[in-house]
């Protein structure tokens, strides 16, 4: 029997390539990226490893003809059993005005507009069949707002009450396609070297994650049709407490916390 496949963007390291990783032991796989030689590394290391068949597409998904080409991929493939909407971006530190509009729009187009399209086309395909799910990225980010991250946190915050109507529209037709929403807090990846950020500037070494428990835990959610995910007992206790606290009370906290 042929196996389903799972569709993965950001697929060139980081959670994404964990993501590769754990389903290629259940899934062939398609891998969205924008870098050609570490999609084809990956491909290689895959389908050496797990058997898995691997096919890698080359996509900037805030261009809107890349966009196009990955959304008709995911509408036509008749095998489709999960997308996992991973890739994203950060903006590094600095206040909302002190960043390039552009990059800000970069942001929403990836984050926002990205998801929202392959969303819709990966739903369309499997609400039909009646399996499979999405996982979508969301973020502690999405929960806690911090100083310098506006366009984050609200893309990231708009990532997870998007899955959550999802959820209710599958449910409210009797569909049995899940959808999840993945909140991870720091995680061991490229993302903040590309910022060039110092991890020991943005938190203490506890509350940083590694990506295969990250992934981990996210499948282990799904499995179970877990629909919002947050990996580790830290940051379920700090969005727990922060998220109780009156709106003024939670901002002192949060900023109590930014300078120890």
């Amino acid at each position: 029997m042929a196996k389903l496949v799972a569709v993965i963007t950001g697929a060139s390291s980081g959670i994404g390539l964990e993501f590769a990783r754990k389903l290629a032991k259940t899934h062939d796989l398609l891998l969205v990226a924008r870098r050609l030689d570490r999609l084809e590394e990956a491909k290689a290391v895959l389908e050496k490893d797990f058997g898995a068949q691997v096919e890698v597409m080359v996509a900037d998904l805030t261009a809107d003809a890349d966009l196009a080409a990955v959304e008709a991929k995911i509408a036509g493939e008749g095998r489709l059993g999960l997308l996992v909407n991973n890739a994203g971006i950060g903006l590094g530190a600095g206040p909302f005005w002190e960043k390039p509009l552009e990059a800000h729009e970069q942001m929403f187009k990836l984050h926002v507009i990205a998801t929202m399209r392959l969303t819709h086309a990966a739903l369309g395909n499997l609400a039909v069949r009646g399996e499979g799910g999405v996982i979508n990225l969301s973020s502690v980010a999405g929960f806690l707002v911090r100083p310098c991250t506006a366009s984050y946190s609200t893309t990231k915050g708009w990532i997870r009450t998007f899955t959550e109507a999802l959820a209710l529209d599958l449910r409210a037709v009797g569909s049995p396609v899940k959808v999840q929403a993945l909140c991870p807090g720091f995680t061991y990846t490229e993302f903040h070297d590309v910022m060039g950020v110092d991890r020991k500037k943005v938190a203490g070494e506890k509350l940083w994650m590694k990506a295969s428990d990250v992934v981990d835990a996210s499948l282990e959610g799904f499995a179970k049709g877990k629909l919002v995910v947050i990996p580790g007992w830290r940051y379920k206790l700090l969005v727990g407490v922060l998220e109780s606290l009156p709106r003024g009370l939670r901002q002192a906290a949060i900023r109590v916390g930014m300078k120890k």
